[in-house]
């Protein structure tokens, strides 16, 4: 029961532990900026509308419902009834009205998705099952119902059904690339969701340590007491900054190929957003309302969004990031003494007294 102590009609069981509710929550307070904009960029795409509307009638959506309910367990009352109240529990804290259906499918590769066109399911494997806790597995319940609250489960499905396609057509060479153009984007969105859903899943679970723990055994297995969350972190401080600029590319293209960001970023990107006034403000009820959703500025998202990519290659500590801001740092400098004429680019006459100190040029 949440800490309202009240019962939602439809959620008649849900955990004793009392959590916050977050009545008419709009998902644009848990979403990572960076998920608006590469949303915004994917809609911008060229040919991408026309693409998914084509694609929307051909999509085998009704076969995969089919599929899950014939060969996979159906979360309920009766089946899995842990998972069943989790459930229950997280539709009812982010005030998601409409409970989706959830499967538990055998498969011993820990995982979890969110999927559908129409309506989301949500689907969870039997090693993630076995593998998790109860009060990480809450967080991974919250972060599937984060994505469907945010209608992330469309994009999924496509993803997955051009991923199958650009298999096929690979002997097409121009059919293969502008098919390949459009999974890199929503790769790159995807990955993007990912950090947005991962923080719907600690305001569900409203338990930080256990979203960390949940994201070192999905990386490490279930070794938890040879495991450190501190250590963990460290890894990802690492990550970020060490190597050279070989190693800065190594990653660039690691990460491509994934649709999900690396489990120690993605630790560190919550412990950030964790301890951050943002969160602080969503917990004490300062939050904006799903009502609000349709007097949204595109505009002001997308600033947004790209203010936050600006601020991220500003504070990384990876050595191509850090050129990226050298050299943004240099062409305000090679501007403005361009704008200053000729004279900006001669050193200042030295003084008699010796060298003086002069003031810092613009992105020094």
């Amino acid at each position: 029961m949440s800490d309202d102590g009240q019962q939602h009609t439809g959620h008649e069981r849900v955990p004793s532990r009392q959590r916050r509710r977050f009545p008419g929550i709009s998902s644009r307070a848990y979403e990572h900026p960076a998920d608006r904009s590469a949303l915004v960029a994917l809609r911008k795409l060229s040919g991408f509308d026309t693409v998914f509307k084509a694609l929307s009638g051909l999509l085998p959506e009704r076969s995969l419902r089919l599929l899950f309910l014939s060969d996979s367990v159906r979360v309920s009352e009766r089946q899995f009834q842990h998972l069943h109240d989790m459930l229950l529990d997280a539709c009812y804290i982010l005030d998601l009205e409409k409970v989706p259906p959830m499967y538990v499918t055998q498969d011993p590769q820990p995982n979890a998705m969110c999927i559908g066109l129409d309506e989301p399911i949500i689907v969870v494997t039997t090693g993630l099952v076995e593998l998790l806790d109860e009060e990480e597995m809450r967080a991974v319940v919250g972060h599937e119902v984060g994505h469907a609250l945010s209608g992330h489960s469309v994009y999924r499905t496509i993803l997955l059904f051009l991923t199958t396609l650009a298999l096929r057509v690979a002997w097409i060479p121009l059919g293969n690339l502008a098919i390949m153009a459009l999974v890199t984007a929503l790769r790159e969105w995807f990955r993007k969701s990912e950090l947005s859903a991962d923080r719907a899943g600690l305001l569900v679970g409203q338990d930080v340590q256990a979203s960390m723990r949940g994201l070192m055994k999905i990386a490490g297995g279930n070794h938890l007491h040879e495991m450190n969350v501190d250590a963990f972190l460290e890894q990802a401080e690492e990550y970020d900054s060490g190597g050279d600029l070989r190693d800065s590319v190594l990653k660039i293209l690691n990460v491509l190929p994934r649709s999900h960001p690396f489990t120690t970023v993605r630790a560190a990107e919550l412990k950030k957003w964790a301890e951050s006034r943002d969160f602080q403000r969503i917990m004490d009820g300062h939050y904006p309302r799903r009502d609000a959703d349709k007097d949204t500025s595109v505009g002001d998202s997308f600033r947004e969004s790209a203010a936050s990519y600006a601020s991220d290659v500003k504070s990384s500590k990876d050595p191509l990031m850090k050129l990226v801001t050298d050299l943004a740092g240099g062409a305000g400098d090679l501007g403005g003494r361009v704008r200053r004429g000729f004279d900006g680019f001669r050193s200042p006459p030295a003084s008699k007294e010796g060298p003086t100190d002069t003031a810092p040029q613009d992105g020094e």
